[in-house]
């Protein structure tokens, strides 16, 4: 139940972590790997993070050295329930995960808020994983994370969702069986928030010297801190200490993610930062241990307490390795889709194909789902992150709409809560250019249409410039040379708990017997300066 093939091995033209002389730059992915988590196994680091409705899901990263990161494949090829998962579920689906690895197996514990706590396994992190099993049912149990402790007994520590539990705030831990696949008891209560940590969630359970570790955010996403709990007993009581907040750097809200260490015996910490419509953008802080607690990023004063750097020497890791970027251009000519895309549903088989003959992705025109009122309710958006504060994307298509239906519609699209975009619509009179958007389309409000220009040629290079602050400028040509902009700027949105992604799409209408469809010739992501 996975991708388990290589990534093309280009470097992106907008956004390189590796600074090329010893040092990183934060954040080291500048895109949406919501609450990431990471392990180490031998000489090779493997982060996850949430993926809410967006499949494939799970999302497996590889590193050798902290900074340069490549997207592996996915540990989640279907959402379940399948029927629930076929039509859009913003917000829903993967919450906070954890990775581990045990007795040869990597293990992923994710939560669905709506379902409860499921299990992936894999002997190859690239897959393919098993699919899920379901550990733990319930509403509102999120963020888990499991312990191997050395007396052979297995641990659960996880958070509650608050819109789903009707409690929020604390964190329990529960026994698992021996093979980690269900819960054998009701779990204790270990640390009460309220009162000096609110909104802690995003447990992770470590041991040290002794100790047990729970590694928590608390404060909120976009304003908190970064807690350490530690205590001699699995159930407490456990001491409290905030290892790194925001300080007087200018990054906010510096928490939830992992502690890992190098061969060479240095520790770190992954965590990410909320930035709005760009996502949950991912840094490396450095880490070390005094008298038995950890410190994260720069501590100037001595108290104990880090804050986030943004330029730092890499982590030694007893050699030096190139480059390496999550993909992003994609040119269509592999046998596969690439693995930065997603769609916001499970996918139907006949949504796309690769089309091997002329190297481009082919879309097919679906209907939109009766319940959808515009395009944040159609699965068959194909989208992937923003992968930098500022930069263009281009993609060039032709679309051989079908003769016997009218309102088949494709293009390129920014997609959030409020989204816009670009396409091509057929019409009994012809082709024509339109441009798109639906303000608040989260709440239902319906998608705005404006004709731009009636449209002769099957072809199209369509654009949208991402300036800083998420400003994107629509631009369109019939030459892939002089691009006219349409004139309306459009501040991107975030999405429902991420940040606003870019991709295209074919949707028509009405259900007949047959589909037209677009294929796109290739979507590459370049500076503005190119």
């Amino acid at each position: 139940m996975a991708q388990s093939r290589k990534q093309t091995t280009s470097i992106s033209k907008v956004w390189v972590a590796d600074n090329d002389d010893g040092t990183y730059k934060n954040p080291i992915l500048h895109a949406d790997y919501s609450d990431p988590d990471a392990i180490r196994v031998g000489n090779d680091f493997y982060m996850t993070s949430s993926s809410f409705e967006d499949i494939p899901g799970l999302p497996i990263l590889h590193s050798k050295d902290l900074v340069n990161w490549t997207l592996i494949g996915h540990a989640l090829q279907q959402q379940v329930p399948l029927q629930h998962f076929s039509i859009p579920r913003h917000g829903e689906g993967v919450w906070a995960p954890s990775i581990r690895y045990h007795n040869g197996e990597f293990y992923i514990y994710y939560p669905d808020p709506d379902f409860g706590i499921y299990l992936v396994k894999a002997k190859n992190p690239a897959g393919p994983w098993s699919e899920p099993i379901l550990v733990e049912a319930g509403r509102g149990l999120i963020d888990p994370c499991p312990l191997w402790d050395d007396n052979g007994n297995t641990y659960l520590v996880h958070a509650y969702a608050g819109s789903r539990a009707g409690i929020k705030s604390i964190i329990v831990v529960k026994q698992l069986n021996k093979e980690g696949t269900k819960v054998i008891d009701a779990g204790k209560l270990v640390y009460d928030g309220h009162e000096l940590d609110p909104t802690i969630e995003g447990p992770k359970f470590y041991k040290r010297n002794g100790y047990y570790y729970i590694f928590a955010p608390a404060g909120g996403v976009p304003t908190g801190w970064q807690l350490v709990l530690r205590s001699k007993n699995i159930y407490g009581p456990y001491e409290r200490k905030v290892v790194m907040d925001q300080g007087k750097s200018a990054i906010n809200g510096p928490h939830q993610g992992a502690w890992v260490t190098t061969p060479t015996g240095e520790d770190w910490f992954l965590h990410f930062q909320d930035k709005e419509a760009y996502g949950r953008i991912v840094h490396l802080q450095p880490m070390k241990w005094i008298n038995d607690w950890p410190v994260i990023g720069i501590d100037k004063d001595g108290n104990g307490k880090g804050e986030p750097v943004l330029v730092f020497k890499k982590p030694n890791v007893g050699k030096t390795y190139p480059k390496a970027t999550p993909a992003d251009s994609d040119e269509f000519n592999d046998n596969q889709l690439g693995l930065q895309w997603q769609w916001m549903a499970n996918p139907k088989a006949s949504w796309y194909f690769i089309n091997p003959a002329n190297s481009s992705l082919r879309l097919y025109s679906d209907k939109l789902p009766d319940s959808a009122n515009n395009l944040w309710g159609a699965g068959n958006v194909l989208l992937q992150k923003f992968p930098a504060e500022s930069f263009v994307v281009t993609t060039k298509l032709s679309f051989k709409p079908n003769p016997k239906l009218e309102n088949e519609k494709t293009g390129i699209t920014v997609m959030g809560l409020s989204y816009a975009g670009l396409a091509l619509k057929s019409t009994k009179d012809g082709i024509y250019l339109v441009h798109i958007q639906a303000l608040e389309a989260g709440k239902g409000k319906k998608e705005e249409e404006k004709q731009i220009a009636k449209w002769s040629s099957s072809e199209i290079y369509l654009r949208v410039n991402v300036m800083q602050g998420a400003k994107c400028q629509f631009s369109y040509s019939a030459d892939g040379n002089r691009f006219t902009e349409i004139g309306e700027m459009f501040t991107a949105a975030v999405g429902r708990w991420k940040g606003a992604k870019v991709g295209i799409f074919c949707t028509r209408d009405s259900i007949i017997n047959d589909a037209g469809y677009a294929d796109f010739d290739w979507f590459r992501f370049t500076t503005s300066n190119e």
